[in-house]
């Protein structure tokens, strides 16, 4: 994925600033636009993992600073809901000029309830996903708690949100009050995903039943059963992109970039700086990612190398004892083969005598099932090692690494 910040400009001609990011090549098949939760940023960890997931499998994903939050200008008092749908329709008019017109809207919370106005008026939207959403835009006034009174009496009072101070106006009352989200999602003829946990203590999942009952088919539902308001844990976050990112398959009209361009058996191409180790992989006609683990700077979207070799090593003694049980037309119902790869002390290596040697090891353990003799059993553990991968590792191997010069 890579991650480059940029400013559009609201209805009013204030900055806001929003992060574009793209999936490895640049070449994303569809965009879309992320609408945060109430008082949250772009920053936010669900919005970011999100993201990562949806790039991942070849989207464009634009998240911004409503007014008067995070970086963007203007100030929050003087927004409401209305402006924040107005934000979401300056985000696609800023796609379009730029890039291309989005077609999928994710909103969460209250940017759910906005996502669902924003696609109403945004004529490219095809796909709308919405998370932890109100059924009713007002059911935000909860959180305003005994301040309601002193907004209504005064015009406005100052509300503590998530451990922030935020002016609020009577204005942004009125505003929730004239819109009606059941209304306009029986107008609304877009896919809808609706996505909720049953442990929300924020939005209760009501809601998420009255939303599915307004909106008309294609629409689907989903239980983001654990999860709380905020997705505050990490898997929730991700699990949640990688759904969106399948299920829109089926309703916008692409087809995915599945990987990088090679005309070699196998090809790795290393997305920018900021997205650290995440390789996008060819082998064959297949596509994967690769990546290093969190503890050592990547963000654990694929296997390692060494991770990748292992499972080449335990595909190809699966396949092999395959080939040769059905050859023998032996009885081999079911095999597993399991490996573990490590660099240790080995007492019968070349070097043993120089302190820290070390040599690679791959422990494989084999299960076979079947009705089988011990004596068939024996020989396929002979066969497992005759592997032409297992050969490959025990063989020398040249490596020629040759510089490709620009076209």
């Amino acid at each position: 994925m890579n991650r480059e910040k940029k400013i559009f400009k609201n209805s009013k001609g204030e900055k806001l600033v929003a992060f574009i990011e793209l999936p490895i090549g640049n070449r994303p098949h569809n965009f879309a636009i992320f609408a945060h939760c109430f008082t949250c940023n772009k920053n936010f960890q669900a919005v970011r993992n999100i993201s990562l997931a949806l790039t991942q499998q070849g989207f464009g994903v634009l998240s911004f600073d409503f007014t008067g939050l995070g970086e963007s200008e203007g100030d929050f008092a003087d927004t409401n809901f209305t402006t924040n749908v107005d934000d979401l329709i300056a985000a696609a008019d800023f796609l379009e000029d730029n890039y291309q017109s989005p077609t999928l809207i994710i909103g969460h919370s209250l940017g759910g309830a906005a996502a669902v106005f924003a696609a109403s008026k945004i004529s490219s939207i095809q796909a709308l996903v919405t998370i932890g959403a109100p059924a009713d835009p007002a059911h935000v006034q909860h959180l305003l708690k005994d301040k309601k009174e002193d907004i209504v009496a005064n015009g406005k009072a100052k509300v503590n949100i998530g451990g922030r101070d935020f002016m609020v106006k009577k204005q942004f009352l009125d505003d929730l009050e004239d819109h009606s989200l059941e209304k306009t999602l029986k107008d609304l003829r877009k896919s809808i995903l609706i996505a909720h946990s049953p442990q929300d203590k924020i939005v209760d999942i009501k809601n998420a039943a009255q939303l599915y009952e307004a909106a008309h088919h294609p629409k689907s539902f989903i239980s983001l059963d654990g999860a709380d308001h905020l997705l505050g844990n990490k898997k929730d976050s991700q699990y949640l992109g990688s759904l969106i990112a399948t299920w829109s398959r089926r309703y916008l009209d692409y087809e995915a970039e599945e990987g990088p361009d090679s005309e070699h058996q196998a090809a790795a191409i290393l997305g920018r700086r900021s997205e650290k180790y995440l390789t996008q992989v060819k082998a064959g006609s297949h596509y994967l990612l690769a990546d290093e683990p969190e503890s050592v700077g990547g963000n654990n979207a694929g296997p390692t190398p060494y991770e990748l070799l292992s499972a080449s090593l335990a595909t190809c003694k699966a396949m092999t004892l395959r080939m040769y049980a059905d050859r023998k037309k032996w009885d081999l119902s079911n095999v597993e083969v399991h490996v573990d790869h490590g660099k240790r002390h080995c007492d019968d290596c070349e070097n043993v005598e120089e302190a820290g040697s070390k040599i690679d090891s791959f422990d494989c353990y084999i299960k076979l099932e079947g009705e089988l003799d011990e004596s068939q059993k024996k020989r396929l553990m002979e066969i497992a090692d005759k592997c032409p991968v297992h050969k490959t590792l025990h063989s020398k191997v040249n490596v020629k690494t040759t510089l490709l010069q620009d076209e």
